[in-house]
C-alpha cells in the first residue's frame, strides 16, 4: 500500500524536492553538464542519449532505438539527422535486410562520446570531491531509483497512473 506523503504533513520536505529537482533541470540543460567547462566537451542531452544508446546497445534501427529510449520513432528521426550530418552517427543497410537502414555509432562519434564522458566524469568528480564514496554511491542509487520510477511513470498509461 502506497502512503499518501501529501497528507501526512510532509508537504514541505516534497516542496523542497520538487525545487531541488527542478534547479538540478534548469542548471543540467544550462551547462548541458558539458563537464568541466570546455565548449568542445558540451554536447547537448538529446545527442549525448542518443550516442550513449548506440555506444551500449550496438547498431539498431530508428523503431528499435525509439522503443530503447520510450520515445516516438519521429523524434528519433529528427534527433539523429543532425547527428548524420556532422559524422557521428552512420546510417548503413541492415545486414539481413539491405532495405532496412540502420544507425550505427561512427568512429568520429566514438571519439566525442569519449571526449564528452570524460569530461563529464572529471565535472561529477570535481562536485562531488568532497563527499565519502559511500555518498556518492547512496546518491547515484536513489537518482537512478528516482530517474526509474519517473521512467516507470511516464511509460504507464493514463489509467495506471495514481489520481492527482
Amino acid at each position: 500500500m502506497r502512503t499518501d506523503l501529501t497528507a501526512v504533513g510532509d508537504t514541505g520536505l516534497l516542496d523542497t524536492l520538487q525545487h531541488e529537482v527542478a534547479l538540478f533541470a534548469r542548471r543540467a540543460e544550462q551547462t548541458r553538464l558539458g563537464g568541466v567547462g570546455q565548449v568542445r566537451t558540451s554536447m547537448d542531452r538529446a545527442a549525448y542519449l542518443l550516442l550513449n544508446r548506440l555506444d551500449k546497445e550496438g547498431p539498431m534501427g530508428v523503431k528499435a532505438l525509439a522503443a530503447s529510449m520510450g520515445i516516438d520513432s519521429s523524434t528519433v528521426t529528427r534527433q539523429v539527422a543532425p547527428l548524420v550530418d556532422t559524422g557521428l552517427v552512420k546510417r548503413t543497410s541492415h545486414p539481413e535486410d539491405g532495405r532496412a537502414v540502420v544507425l550505427q555509432l561512427s568512429p568520429r562519434g566514438q571519439t566525442r562520446l569519449d571526449e564528452v564522458r570524460s569530461s563529464r566524469r572529471q565535472l561529477m568528480a570535481d562536485l562531488t570531491q568532497d563527499w565519502a564514496p559511500e555518498e556518492r554511491e547512496t546518491f547515484c542509487a536513489l537518482l537512478t531509483r528516482f530517474n526509474s520510477a519517473l521512467s516507470a511513470r511516464m511509460s504507464a498509461g493514463p489509467e495506471d497512473r495514481p489520481a492527482s
